[in-house]
């Protein structure tokens, strides 16, 4: 499990206030989903949990920690020694948490610190993958998280191994064969544009050519939502024995169990949680472009369906107004016609919603140009609808 708010932890213990994020119903109900797992003996994975770094440190107190007059620092340089102490101090603090909900399912927990120089290093890595190994064997679970008292935070660059926890968590998830890694977020999943934007669509499989619009970086921690779509994407790269990596709520405390248990009888049990990502190529990829492509199919039913039922209804009311005597009929289509005017603006509003839906969905150029309404067109309308309802009655109703 890889974790992050160390740091985070580190300053509230300097600053002697603050709060965590994450709630303790959150964190124990965590434990519990890890207390399942292990009893199940469904294998390893690479799982990040969330917390928050932190407030913004009062100008004063930063201040006063880090321009001392014994050690002259840069603002950079002394930025990385504040994160660095408040790291080491928050580690105990993190641990202890960790320990108290784990030990109340009576599960034990081990710490590893780790930087990038470990997986450089073919020695330091061996350890590594014996350590682990021992420790699963025995069922502790160990909490894994960059050792921030050494590496300083400093700058990443593309060159790194890892620049933050989710990018560290898939090279664990890879380094220790897990055969799936689960990223927690703030957020449901990976959506088709920012959640914030009406009509964001969450999506169940995240394809090797998929593009998505990210939005703003969340404030906790430093990656994001692209950070996070890089990370599940090199877990499941080619040549891992990661097969998949799921992006899910963290704030949804079944998140886990539906993912990881067969036996998941969830209220929402028939939707997906979170967006999965598989290895290109590989068995779990097909299967979830065939079961989108069914799913596609099935709604182009449902649509087509909806779209029979609304030409019945709308032969249905023809039938009802052809019924009416002819003075009535021709008030009800002056009606219509004033109504096309009156809220031409609302009708344009939602025309070019349809349009943009068109157009996301692959619709052909001639039909979406035929389902365009503009001013003019409106005006056609309105006016062939009075010319209608001028016309003699031809039934002599």
């Amino acid at each position: 499990m890889v974790s992050s708010g160390a740091t985070g932890m580190g300053k509230r213990l300097m600053r002697k206030h603050g709060r965590m994020t994450m709630t303790m119903a959150e964190v124990a109900s965590f434990s519990e989903n890890i207390d399942q797992l292990a009893n199940a003996d469904q294998g390893g994975g690479a799982h990040r949990a969330r917390s928050e770094s932190g407030e913004a440190i009062s100008e004063k107190f930063f201040s006063e920690v880090v321009n001392s007059n014994e050690r002259p620092h840069t603002l950079h340089n002394a930025k990385k020694t504040y994160d660095s102490a408040c790291a080491a101090a928050g580690q105990f603090e993190m641990m202890n948490l960790y320990n108290a909900l784990f030990s109340q399912m009576e599960i034990s927990a081990a710490q590893v610190l780790l930087t990038e120089g470990d997986f450089r290093n073919q020695e330091h890595l061996s350890n590594l993958h014996y350590s682990i190994e021992r420790l699963l064997g025995l069922g502790i679970v160990p909490i894994i998280n960059e050792n921030d008292a050494i590496s300083a935070n400093r700058g990443y660059t593309e060159g790194d191994l890892f620049s933050d926890n989710d990018s560290l968590a898939a090279l664990c998830a890879r380094s220790f064969a897990c055969d799936l890694c689960i990223l927690l977020t703030d957020v449901d999943g990976v959506f088709d544009r920012p959640p914030s934007e009406k009509g964001a669509k969450l999506l169940s499989f995240y394809s090797q050519e998929q593009s998505v619009g990210i939005g703003e970086k969340s404030k906790h921690g430093r990656g994001g939502m692209a950070s996070k779509i890089s990370a599940a994407q090199s877990a499941v790269k080619p040549g891992s024995k990661t097969r998949a990596c799921v992006v899910v709520s963290g704030t949804d405390l079944n998140a886990i169990r539906s993912i990881t248990s067969l036996t998941y009888d969830g209220a929402d049990r028939d939707e997906p949680k979170g967006t999965l990502f598989a290895t290109p190529g590989s068995a779990l990829e097909q299967q979830a472009l065939k079961e989108i492509a069914a799913a596609k199919l099935k709604s182009e039913v449902s649509i087509s369906e909806d779209a029979r039922k609304m030409a019945t209804a709308s032969r249905d009311e023809a039938r009802k107004l052809q019924s009416l005597p002819h003075t009535e009929r021709k008030a009800i289509l002056y009606a219509v016609a004033d109504a096309l005017e009156s809220q031409k603006d609302e009708l344009l509003k939602a025309n070019a919603i349809d349009l943009a839906n068109a157009d996301k969905d692959g619709t052909s150029i001639q039909l979406v140009s035929r389902l365009k309404l503009t001013d003019s067109k409106l005006a056609t309308l309105s006016s062939g609808i009075r010319q209608i309802a001028d016309q003699p009655d031809p039934l002599g109703v």
